[in-house]
């Protein structure tokens, strides 16, 4: 098979899973707080993982890798499954879950424009234009139409996820200089986020037990939504390059902002409908851009 063609088939498993993010973080954050949430979920991804690799027979990978190894698998872990997550748990209890889903996406944006300075690869005049496109959504959005003054609530904490879209960034263009098993290094990856998140958990909150309507968004983010699609979506940074797959991110936010609608009543502006539309369509033209 193509390894494009392999990759476009990882990244859409991937989006399928990523558009139900807003639903398990709003329903299993009824008692719980954004550092619990991420605890509990990171514990389960990296038990599932972990029972993966030894199913496999992998664990013999990790006494291929060196010191250093570990020092940058643990520094990506660190950017794409704590950071990230902190923030944009942290988003969908105390925001606007479609102005937060708006700001979560344009890590593929940022992805776009870190691949030029740290993969080399070519900015093309398609690949400008989705930039300028996306983060014109975005501002659409944020702004609510209003741009002589500026209406967004809880700045603050949209601050924090689009700091957290940029780590994720950040970490899925540092992907490509990974050469490890794929199933290890997510491995890894839970690993760290689990440890970071249970010393936040006690500094900053406190280790409660999820209330049983908690338990199965958090075994469904745990397994599926964090942990095996970060599986596929290694696999697709493998498989081709990563502002070719960037743009087919964007089909998950369609998805997510269906489920607000559907399940938690969130009002839907036509500004929203036109800053998503946009984000859209630079991910649309982005997919046009030739490597």
């Amino acid at each position: 098979m193509d390894s494009k063609v392999k990759g476009t088939l990882y990244v859409l498993l991937c989006v399928a899973l990523w558009g139900l993010i807003p639903v398990v973080a709003k329903m299993g954050q009824i008692s719980l707080d954004h550092h619990q949430f991420l605890f509990w979920s990171s514990l389960i991804s990296f038990f599932i993982l972990l029972a993966s690799v030894i199913f496999t027979r992998n664990l013999g990978a990790f006494n291929n890798m060196t010191l250093k190894d570990w020092g940058f698998l643990s520094l990506l872990g660190l950017l794409g499954t704590y950071i990230y997550y902190l923030f944009l748990y942290l988003g969908y209890s105390k925001a606007s879950g479609m102005e937060v889903l708006v700001v979560q996406y344009t890590w593929p944006i940022w992805i776009v424009i870190l691949s030029v300075f740290i993969l080399r690869e070519r900015l093309t005049l398609t690949k400008v234009i989705a930039v300028l496109l996306g983060f014109s959504g975005v501002f659409l959005v944020l702004t609510k139409g209003k741009f002589q003054s500026v209406d967004i609530q809880n700045g603050s904490v949209i601050a924090l996820v689009l700091a957290g879209a940029t780590c994720f960034a950040l970490f899925s263009v540092l992907n490509k200089k990974v050469k490890q098993e794929p199933l290890n290094v997510v491995t890894i990856y839970f690993l760290v986020a689990t440890l970071a998140s249970f010393v936040s958990m006690l500094s900053y909150s406190e280790f409660a037990i999820p209330t049983a309507p908690e338990v199965i968004p958090i075994l469904l983010n745990g397994v599926l939504v964090n942990g095996f699609s970060y599986v596929f979506w290694f696999f697709a940074l493998k498989s081709t390059e990563a502002s070719y797959l960037a743009p087919f991110t964007f089909i998950a936010p369609v998805l997510s902002a269906f489920y607000l609608i559907l399940f938690f009543d969130e009002p839907f502006l036509l500004i929203y409908g036109g800053g998503l539309m946009l984000v859209i369509a630079a991910g649309l033209i982005n997919s046009f851009s030739k490597p």
